[in-house]
């Protein structure tokens, strides 16, 4: 049942749509993916091209992504189509041909930070948190098996950053909001929707925003976005944006044909999604750019890294396709690859905020032999030439995610890759006649065929 103060308030907001807004909350939600760029994909998930997303598509109806193997392995996210318009936003806000340092504020459980990975140059790097923990280990499972190896994954209150000696470039603050957008896909969102809680995340939101503001760089773009309608969470925050931030507006435009209705407020534009002009969920999407500020320099660390030595470096980078471009660290004995430009920076972040993991988590060293992570095996950086691999057909690569017995016969003695339609799955160890599944027990399919 739809909430009649919500239903008034749409009528004030849409007084000659409103109609037409409340018969779209009964139709069924579009299903869309968007395509891993880094990863080629062989399905069949055809259909019609999300025209404001490169890799977005619309799924003519909605399959069983856990029994895909293609899914597990990274080749596509199950996204909703509106917010892929972060893309349009950052093409337009943005130089993407340059390396930028980049932060997802609140991004569990990943899309949008698997989106801005495929943006971004080989050269950037994209950090990504959640505060709540529970939601950070999914962040960490989708952004391991996106397999880019640009990021690192923190767990912190926005708060925080601020202790920080670097400041990012951009930063998306995809706000936690009152979910009026989800009305159509999570009905029980209604349930929980009332005035007072739209008031207080409007109060929270201003809270994370002013707590962010200083980690970004004077010049620096800031993209707010929920997914809701109203303009206490929507327009009245730029407007607060501008007037104790002050914040600009980046002259954004949007093809008229996509649906997608502009606002302005105080020079800023804003973009809603309405689900009965766009394929799509509720959303609402901003770009504004730092005036001034002070920007701080990045000074170096007292406590230093611990790098692995050089026989270490010539066992634990044999499988990547560039070990050049990385520096290896040693956490405990989990052996870790790092983009080496962005070391120092990367330090900064260990030394100020608690980090989920970091680059490629490679494995640990048995003796002089390697034991890889399952980081490894969905890393783009992996050069699956260099290593033993075991292709599986569907109903293998289930049980093996599944961790159910599979027909092994023709593997190779050792550490082998589990591939899928040559997808990195995993990692199983054959010894003899009998073979270790290593995929990770937390991750494992639960559902039957």
């Amino acid at each position: 049942m739809i909430p009649s103060e919500f239903q008034s308030r749409i009528r004030q907001l849409l007084p000659n749509e409103a109609e037409a807004f409340f018969q779209s909350l009964n139709t069924d939600s579009p299903t869309s993916i968007r395509l891993n760029p880094l990863k080629e994909y062989a399905g069949q998930l055809e259909g019609d091209r999300i025209p404001w997303a490169e890799d977005g598509i619309y799924l003519p109806e909605r399959p069983s992504f856990t029994l895909d193997p293609a899914f597990h392995a990274g080749a596509y996210y199950v996204q909703e189509a509106s917010s892929m318009v972060l893309e349009e936003i950052l093409k337009q806000a943005v130089n993407l041909k340059e390396n930028l340092l980049v932060l997802d504020l609140c991004a569990a459980p990943g899309g949008k930070s698997t989106h801005i990975q495929s943006l971004l140059s080989d050269g950037s790097l994209l950090v990504s948190n959640e505060v709540i923990k529970t939601r950070a280990n999914i962040l960490a499972e989708n952004l391991t098996k996106w397999g880019f190896p640009n990021v690192v994954i923190t767990n912190n209150d926005p708060s925080h950053f601020d202790r920080l000696n670097v400041q990012f470039d951009v930063i998306v603050v995809d706000a936690p909001c009152s979910g009026e957008g989800l009305f159509r896909r999570e009905p029980e969102a209604m349930n929980e929707w009332s005035p007072e809680a739209v008031k207080l995340c409007a109060t929270r939101q201003q809270r994370i925003l002013a707590d962010i503001w200083p980690a970004l760089k004077p010049g620096g773009v800031l993209i707010y976005s929920t997914c809701t309608y109203n303009s206490l969470e929507n327009e009245e925050n730029l407007e607060w944006l501008s007037k104790q931030l002050d914040a600009e507006g980046i002259s954004i435009n949007l093809n008229d044909d996509w649906g997608f209705a502009e606002t302005e407020t105080r020079g800023i534009k804003g973009f809603h999604a309405y689900p009965h002009k766009v394929k799509g969920e509720g959303f609402f999407i901003a770009a504004v750019r730092k005036n001034d500020g002070f920007e701080k320099k990045l000074r170096k660390q007292k406590k230093p890294m611990n790098f692995a030595s050089k026989q270490e470096i010539g066992t634990v980078s044999q499988w990547l396709k560039e070990p050049e471009q990385f520096d290896f660290i040693k956490h405990n004995d989990l052996f870790i690859a790092l983009p080496n430009q962005w070391k120092e920076v990367i330090h900064d972040l260990n030394s100020n905020l608690y980090i989920i993991s970091e680059g490629i988590d490679i494995g640990r060293l048995k003796g002089k032999k390697l034991i890889p992570n399952e980081g490894l095996a969905f890393s783009t950086a992996l050069d699956h030439n260099q290593l033993s691999t075991f292709e599986l057909n569907l109903e293998d690569a289930l049980n093996y995610l599944r961790k159910e017995n599979f027909n092994f016969e023709a593997m190779n003695n050792g550490w082998n890759l589990i591939t899928f339609q040559g997808l990195g799955l995993g990692w199983a160890n054959r010894i003899q006649q009998r073979v270790n599944n290593y995929y990770p027990t937390n991750w494992r399919i639960r559902i039957s065929s």
